[in-house]
Order: C-alpha cells, then structure tokens, then sequence
C-alpha cells in the first residue's frame, strides 16, 4: 500500500531555511497521472495548500512563491521541498500528500488520498 514518510522539520530562525523530504512508496514509480504535495495546517487554522507536483511540473501557492520550491527525484521517488527566507507565519505541521489522480484543484486537500505524518517547523 501507499506510504509517504516526511523528513526534515524543525527550528530555525526568521529568514532561515530548512529542507522537507518526503518518500513516497507502494505506488510504483510514481508516473502517469500521479500528484504529489506539500500542505501545512498551523493550530486553528485549516489545511492549506503549499506547493504541488504533477508530470514532471511545479507549482508553489502565492503565499510561498519565490520562497519555496518543490521538485521531485524520479529515482528515488521522493518530493523535496526546499524553504527560504523562512518568516514566523510558516510555522506549521507540514504534510505530503499524494493522490493517485490529480485533482483539479491542487492545493484542496480533500484531492488527495494518502498522507504523511506530518512534520514540524517553527520558525
């Protein structure tokens, strides 16, 4: 079955950077119409999309953008997500998240299938 293992949170100071690892196993090499993604929920707050990955393309949400990137090793079937100038509204639980079908809208959460455990950051 599918399991997604997240790596790489912790601390860090304001204009920081820290790198997430996800490993993404059981759904064979990942290809065909397979998504994959970063989300993150702080305390109170809801599930909220940070950066998507989908056949071979990248996207980071506005709120992210030219601070976080996504990109995803094909060998290693793992989705990396690289944080600069991290700011203290970072701080979250960050998930990966796959889902065998893309779903039309990226960053909705309920699009995906499967989850990691997530991973902090505080900044």
């Amino acid at each position: 079955h599918v399991q997604l293992v997240e790596s790489g949170g912790g601390s860090v100071q304001v204009g920081g950077s820290l790198t997430l690892s996800c490993t993404v196993s059981g759904n064979g090499d990942g290809s065909g119409n397979w998504c994959t993604g970063w989300f993150r929920q702080a305390p109170g707050q809801e599930r909220e999309g940070v950066a998507a990955q989908r056949i071979g393309n990248t996207v980071a949400a506005d709120s992210v953008k030219g601070r976080f990137t996504v990109s995803k090793d094909n060998n290693k079937n793992t989705l990396t997500l690289q944080m600069n100038s991290l700011k203290p509204e970072d701080t979250a639980m960050y998930y990966c998240a796959a889902t065998r079908s893309c779903p039309r809208q990226l960053f909705l959460a309920v699009g995906y299938s499967y989850w990691g455990q997530g991973t902090q950051v505080t900044v």
